[in-house]
C-alpha cells in the first residue's frame, strides 16, 4: 500500500493540516484506479470540500473492515461512507450534509419473482459482493441459518453468476449495477428496492476535534453549494426499508 498510516495529523507541503481519509473499493463512488490513485465521484467531492475547509486530503486505500477499525481507534480522521452503520454507532459522527441517496436493491432474473418482503430470501441463495458489509447486514445473512450466501469478486461477476443461476438474488447498490448493465444479455435483469440510506462523511470520535471538523467541512460544503460548485444538500428522511427487513438494521 502506497500510503503510510500516521499516528498523528501531519502538515502538508504548504503548511495545511492533512486529514487521513479512508476509502474503499466502491465504484463509481470511490475506488483505486489502475495507477493506484484514489478515484471516483465521492473522492473528488471529498477532496474539493476538504480543500475548501483549509485542509489537505491524504487518502488511504483499505478494506472496509479496516476502515471501521481505524475509525474506532482514531488512525483515520474520516471516511466518505454511508449513514447508519450499526457497528460504528457511538464511534463516529455523521455529517449533517447528505450528499446523495444510496439505494440497496435485490437484482434478479425477469423469470423470477420480485422481492417484496425480506422473508422471501429464506431458502434462497443470495449473491453478495466480496468486501461489502451492507451496513452489517452481511453478518445477519450469514448467521440466519435459512439463507445461503455466496460471494462474487465484483459487480459484473455477480450479475454473471445470477445469469448462470448460481444464485437467486444479487444484493448490490443501484448506481454501480446500472452502470454495468450494458450488454444485450443484461436486458433480463430486474431489481427490487431493499433499503435506502445516505452518503455521509463519518468522523472518528476517537479524535477530540471530531465535532469541530464536522462543522468545518459541513460549512465548506455549504459554501460550495452557494457558489454553485456542488449539488445542493439532500433533504434527510428515514428512507425506504423493505417489509421484513431485520429490525436491528433499520435506519
Amino acid at each position: 500500500m502506497a500510503n503510510t498510516l500516521l499516528p498523528v495529523p501531519v502538515l502538508a507541503g504548504e503548511g495545511q493540516p492533512a486529514l487521513r481519509i479512508g476509502y474503499i473499493e466502491f465504484p463509481p463512488f470511490e475506488y483505486q484506479n489502475e495507477r493506484g490513485e484514489p478515484a471516483g465521484h465521492y473522492i473528488e467531492l471529498t477532496r474539493k470540500v476538504v480543500q475548501e475547509a483549509g485542509y489537505e486530503a491524504e487518502f488511504i486505500y483499505l478494506p472496509v473492515s479496516r476502515v471501521y477499525l481505524y475509525l474506532k481507534n482514531g488512525t483515520l480522521d474520516l471516511w466518505p461512507g454511508l449513514s447508519g452503520i450499526p457497528s460504528l454507532e457511538g464511534e463516529v459522527l455523521e455529517s449533517w450534509a447528505n450528499v446523495y441517496p444510496a439505494q440497496l436493491r435485490a437484482w434478479y432474473l425477469e423469470t423470477s419473482e420480485p422481492l417484496t418482503h425480506f422473508q422471501q430470501l429464506e431458502g434462497k441463495t443470495v449473491i453478495v459482493i466480496s468486501g461489502y458489509t451492507y451496513g452489517g447486514l452481511l453478518s445477519w445473512l450469514k448467521g440466519s441459518g435459512h439463507i445461503q450466501v455466496t460471494e462474487a469478486p465484483n459487480n459484473r461477476a455477480a450479475i454473471e453468476m445470477l445469469k448462470l443461476k448460481r444464485g437467486d438474488y444479487v444484493l448490490d447498490y443501484r448506481q454501480p449495477v446500472e452502470e454495468i448493465l450494458t450488454e444485450p444479455a443484461d436486458s433480463g435483469i430486474r431489481s427490487s428496492e431493499v433499503r435506502s440510506r445516505y452518503a455521509a462523511w463519518l468522523y472518528s470520535m476517537a479524535s477530540p476535534s471530531a465535532a469541530l471538523l464536522r462543522e468545518e467541512l459541513d460549512d465548506a460544503y455549504l459554501r460550495l453549494v452557494n457558489r454553485g460548485e456542488v449539488a445542493p444538500v439532500q433533504e434527510f428522511s428515514a428512507g425506504f426499508v423493505i417489509p421484513g427487513f431485520p429490525e436491528e438494521y433499520h435506519p
